[in-house]
């Protein structure tokens, strides 16, 4: 089985977020599938199997160091671009991957004057979940209430998995914010995921619209450097709540400065046809490849 590294979201080598791709593995059993996670300790492994299905899609297993899910962007966007590089033979403009959440659509765009392409990849219908109040998410932040938002709620968002979407105020909370899985606790048992999506409209890059930060459990508590299916959480909430004022929305969102991997995720959500349609994009960078032993 050949083994990939790409950073996902990246605009130079060693941003972004790794992930590692195995192709190959239709016979590769689950436990060994999660010992190969946990092996490479990055946020996402899949694993590939390198003969498409029925409808055209290539089965795809994503897994954490800690438990197998069902749907994640970077893995989706990093996948696609493996299997289009090395796997399928004519090299598709556009790559179906089959997940638990159902088949997912990746496309690839080459804009003028770019030497590389943009993987996009089509989100699938969220689901609007529970309200959570500003004082426990802030304490379990560390964080003051007043650092949160008030024009827009903190709200669970589940599509295969859930994640809390929580509105700062200013860059500067954004920085200050940790999760403390201890103090989350009692918004756990009011089933609030600790999976927490922060977002601001302060930015490093005055270019871009949008900061954010994604913290999540796996061992521990862990921090992404760019989240993809956050970003497709937050095209939907956005939409929902009215906060760029528009139901046709093109952003840039940086994320990763305070774990020294800067990133660059594209985000375009509108409504069309009474639905929410969110396409999630960015640059995938190979850094390693060789064969698992």
């Amino acid at each position: 089985m050949r083994i990939y590294i790409v950073d996902v979201f990246a605009e130079q080598p060693y941003s972004g977020n790794q992930l590692a791709v195995v192709t190959g593995a239709e016979d590769l059993p689950d436990e060994a599938m999660q010992q190969i996670a946990t092996e490479t300790n990055y946020s996402e492994t899949t694993f590939v199997s390198t003969v498409p299905e029925g409808d055209g899609g290539y089965r795809v297993r994503i897994f954490t160091p800690a438990r197998e899910i069902a749907f994640a962007g970077h893995p989706i966007l990093g996948t696609a671009w493996v299997i289009r590089r090395h796997v399928a033979l004519d090299g598709p403009e556009a790559v179906r991957l089959n997940l638990t959440v159902g088949q997912i659509p990746v496309t690839f765009e080459h804009p003028a004057g770019k030497e590389s392409e943009i993987a996009w990849f089509l989100a699938p219908q969220v689901t609007f979940g529970a309200i959570g109040a500003r004082e426990p998410i802030a304490t379990a932040l560390g964080i003051s209430p007043d650092d949160i938002e008030t024009g827009a709620p903190i709200q669970k968002i589940t599509a295969g998995i859930s994640a809390m979407i929580v509105p700062l105020r200013s860059l500067d909370a954004l920085k200050r914010s940790m999760l403390d899985l201890d103090a989350f606790a009692p918004l756990a048992a009011q089933g609030f995921p600790p999976l927490v999506y922060l977002f601001c409209r302060q930015t490093h890059d005055p270019r871009n619209d949008l900061c954010v930060r994604f913290f999540f459990e796996a061992h521990g508590v862990r921090e992404d450097p760019a989240t993809g299916n956050g970003a497709a959480f937050l095209g939907a909430f956005l939409l929902e709540h009215h906060l760029f004022g528009s139901s046709d929305l093109s952003l840039r969102i940086e994320q990763g400065h305070e774990v020294r991997r800067p990133s660059l995720i594209r985000l375009h959500a509108r409504m069309t046809s009474g639905s929410r349609e969110v396409r999630v994009g960015g640059q995938v960078i190979p850094t390693m490849q060789g064969e698992l032993l």
